[in-house]
């Protein structure tokens, strides 16, 4: 296969038998078009009034979600600018937990924009320097539009939290941004005069069944476990609680072992010993003074049955995830050997019980002292709208520790963006030359977000940024955004639609990051599965090859 052509007119191959090659301008113009494929596709579920995808895996398997990181992830998208595309996502989601269909559409708009200006004969560099200069004075801007919030501001937090929920199956269930702000601020900590939140204390457990209004949050740890023993007490007051990392069963031996037994003696010899060894274990345990054992390994018959004589809880096989949760919410300590057990290795809580939720036992272990650690049973009608909620819950959540971890919220609606819009072509018209075109392209790209929002709430989208521009110049319109549910342009810190900064940091700078990536390639070359190089030959040295002009 021809691959080159040096300055003689000869042909130069270098690729092996079947390897493609795309140069240039239709190189870009592929990776553009994949890249707005791919935002397309998730661009009508933006906003409140935004709908939801439904996607069927080769299994049969059916997502039905309005969370644009679910969609893409799901979609198996196989072209490469597709797969960076769903990285925005996933990093959005990552980083902040919300705000990844507004990342993903900024990326594709973005491009789309450049698209135009690659077709004026501008240079992809100079794009890239522009949209750098836009995206850093984007978030400047963002920064100076934001206003201060604490984690002592309740009902501001509970606005961001139903502002996450709003469009997804949960927006209904108002008493479900009360329990994810007080889970937020149960596991918050001051460290060095800032206020720390670490996520993974907050654990969504899920169970089909009664409806979204009867989801719970447990100050304390929900284990998807039942209660070893029948004989064991199914509710304990004031427990003490030993979390045990070891199996409370007679080891085998590590290397291979013969035991010769002769008589009917040795064998009830031996089973004794067994007892004994058990009953020890069991003896050890009642010393300490507790009263409920959490078991990360397996629990004997035995053990269980003297256990259950002795009136103590146990619940076996607790994941490990499960077992750091009650550090934090118990005190207790995980102990190793359970000879090395002593009372100060305890943990407390007011209560550990068993319920039956949908079905399956589960232990509750709550009313704990100051627990830093939570968790959230979200229940709801069908497997479906539980999975939903459970999305809506982690945007929430997301939401929620983001603003008060950065200490700042801007307004929603589209607000935001076109107060950044307008400052962004002010800023242009300072910059001169060819990248003011890419700052005001920039900009552009911005207005998508009250666009789509205008498209989903059935507005005319042209009337909508013309009336927002209008507010927007005027000197106390900076928060007038698309209001979806009565379809016009209002003043939307009044609606109490707000939105954590750091989502819309984390947003520009994703978007505008794969946006530049993406410019940059102008050339792929896809290597055939069926190509051998020999040894030594060119294949090893294509790193360096890929921005040739040949």
């Amino acid at each position: 296969m021809a691959n080159g052509v040096d300055p003689n007119n000869q042909q130069v191959i270098f690729l092996g038998e079947g390897a493609k090659r795309t140069r240039g301008r239709d190189a870009q113009r592929i990776n553009i078009l994949v890249a707005k494929a791919v935002a397309n596709a998730v661009r009508s579920t933006l906003g409140p009034k935004g709908m939801d995808k439904m996607i069927v895996d080769e299994l049969g398997d059916v997502t039905i979600s309005n969370d644009g990181a679910t969609i893409l992830q799901e979609m198996s998208i196989e072209h490469p600018a597709g797969k960076m595309m769903v990285e925005v996502a996933k990093t959005q989601d990552n980083e902040v937990g919300d705000g990844t269909t507004t990342a993903t559409v900024l990326a594709g708009t973005l491009l789309e924009k450049a698209e135009k200006l690659l077709d004026d004969e501008i240079h992809s560099s100079v794009i890239i320097k522009g949209y750098r200069m836009a995206a850093k004075k984007a978030k400047e801007e963002y920064d100076i539009t934001g206003n201060e919030i604490s984690v002592k501001d309740t009902a501001m937090l509970k606005d961001i939290a139903m502002v996450a929920m709003t469009g997804k199956s949960a927006e209904g269930a108002s008493e479900l941004g009360n329990l994810v702000v007080t889970a937020v601020k149960q596991v918050a900590e001051e460290k060095d005069g800032k206020t720390v939140i670490d996520l993974d204390q907050i654990k969504v457990e899920k169970k089909v069944g009664a409806s979204l209004t009867d989801s719970e949050l447990v100050k304390g740890v929900v284990v998807d476990k039942e209660i070893v023993h029948s004989g064991m007490p199914k509710r304990v007051e004031k427990a003490k609680i030993a979390l045990v990392d070891a199996a409370m069963e007679i080891k085998e031996p590590e290397n291979d072992a013969k035991i010769e037994i002769n008589s009917p003696d040795q064998l009830q010899a031996f089973l004794d010993q067994e007892e004994g060894f058990l009953r020890n274990m069991v003896e050890q345990i009642k010393k300490s003074g507790a009263t409920v054992v959490f078991c990360q390994k397996g629990i004997d018959d035995l053990a269980q049955h003297f256990l259950a004589k002795e009136g103590i809880a146990a619940v076996r096989r607790v994941k490990k995830s499960d077992m750091d949760a009650m550090v934090k919410a118990t005190g207790a300590k995980i102990v190793s050997r359970i000879k090395d057990l002593t009372p100060n290795d305890l943990g407390y809580a007011g209560i550990v019980e068993e319920r039956k939720i949908a079905g399956d036992n589960m232990v509750f272990v709550y009313e704990c002292k100051n627990p830093k650690s939570v968790s959230l049973l979200v229940r709801g009608g069908s497997e479906h709208v539980v999975d939903e909620a459970e999305r809506a819950v982690h945007d929430a959540i997301g939401a929620v520790s983001s603003s008060i971890r950065v200490g700042k919220v801007v307004v929603g609606g589209g607000a935001a963006e076109m107060e950044v819009a307008m400052k962004l072509r002010e800023f242009a018209k300072t910059i001169g030359g060819r990248e003011q075109l890419a700052i005001e392209a920039f900009a552009e790209a911005l207005e998508v977000i009250p666009r789509t929002l205008a498209e989903s709430a059935g507005m005319d989208p042209i009337d909508t940024l013309v009336a927002l521009r209008s507010k927007h110049a005027a000197k106390d319109g900076k928060a007038f955004g698309v209001d979806v549910f009565d379809s016009k342009v209002a003043d939307m810190a009044a609606k109490k639609v707000l939105e954590p900064l750091a989502i819309k940091i984390q947003a520009i700078t994703s978007a505008s990051e794969v946006a530049e990536m993406i410019l940059r390639i102008d050339d792929i070359i896809a290597g055939s599965s069926k190509s051998k190089m020999p040894p030594g030959g060119m294949g090893g040295g294509m790193g360096g090859m890929d921005g040739m002009d040949m």
